[in-house]
């Protein structure tokens, strides 16, 4: 008989935003985020390009721009997720993809690329290391590579916060923790107390935001209690001049809980205010978060 000494995760040792293959299902059964990914890349991508995928994961949005002619580097670090990545290519047939075990925030291609891939991605840009990698990727490149940068799927990024009044009790039991919310769903515990306000946008082949900080100032709309912020993330996948559109996916809402709600009328005026670096876990913004009236 072991004991539970004895036993050992795959995942020991490793940082804590590595995603083990179990979450990757949730991810592919995600069709708004597969249909905007694969939409996009089919518009960027052309025969004989060079792409570049960080943080491949499964290999599906290589998989994707292999479809369209590209030749593919895929880089991934987990072992786990990169041999599952290697069978399911290889039942795919995708003989164009070249798979590399190696940590994205440190790789350096050996030739210059066409376009990058980049999924390293959770709402409000915690946990992940979207941009740690991409801003790192950026120094490196200039420094080995004449020429303008590639282009970046996704291409930016928007953030938006609501004040809103959440049901936290289960069958009698309150529990105030962050939940996640699908953004196409009707979410009945929820009562929103004011739109939406963008607290953030930026472009990835510009300056990348070392903070991701809100001070936003709402009118509430309807009275309540309001006992939390969720999280809007919506990353333009691709953005085109003629005609003017975008290919977007919107992420999953995260809804926060306030340390100090406040009572709100109709009309009343109150200012929301955190700060969290991207990449910080969730509490890091739960702790900053806070909520006062503004007389």
């Amino acid at each position: 008989m072991h004991s539970t000494e004895d036993l050992h995760s795959p995942w020991e040792g490793l940082p804590a935003d590595v995603i083990p293959i179990q979450y990757h299902v949730p991810m592919l059964l995600d069709e708004h985020r597969m249909t905007g990914f694969e939409q996009a890349i089919a518009e960027v991508v052309t025969p004989g390009m060079h792409v570049l995928d960080l943080g491949a994961g499964t290999g599906v949005l290589s998989f994707f721009a292999a479809q369209r002619g590209a030749r593919v580097t895929a880089v991934e670090r987990e072992p786990v997720v990169l041999a599952t990545a290697r069978a399911a290519l290889a039942h795919a047939g995708e003989d164009q993809i070249t798979l590399v075990h190696a940590d994205a925030r440190t790789y350096v291609p050996d030739e210059p690329v066409d376009v990058v891939l980049c999924e390293m991605l959770h709402v409000g840009l915690l946990r992940e290391r979207q941009i740690e990698v991409i801003g790192g990727f950026k120094r490196r490149y200039a420094a080995n590579f004449d020429g303008p940068l590639p282009r970046f799927v996704p291409e930016a990024c928007l953030q938006a916060v609501q004040p809103v009044q959440q049901d936290f009790t289960f069958h009698g039991y309150a529990v105030a923790a962050p939940q996640f919310q699908d953004p196409y769903s009707l979410q009945p515990r929820t009562v929103e107390l004011a739109d939406p306000e963008v607290f953030q946008q930026f472009y990835y082949d510009e300056d990348l935001p070392q903070t991701c900080t809100a001070e936003t100032e709402f009118t509430v709309e309807r009275p309540g209690w309001l006992n939390a912020v969720r999280i809007i993330t919506k990353n333009v996948l691709a953005a085109f001049l003629e005609p003017p559109r975008t290919v977007d996916w919107l992420m999953n809402y995260l809804v926060v809980p306030l340390s100090r709600p406040v009572f709100t009328e109709e009309g009343t005026r109150v200012r929301v205010r955190f700060a969290y670096r991207p990449g910080d876990q969730i509490h890091v913004l739960q702790e900053s978060a806070e909520v006062e009236v503004v007389v």
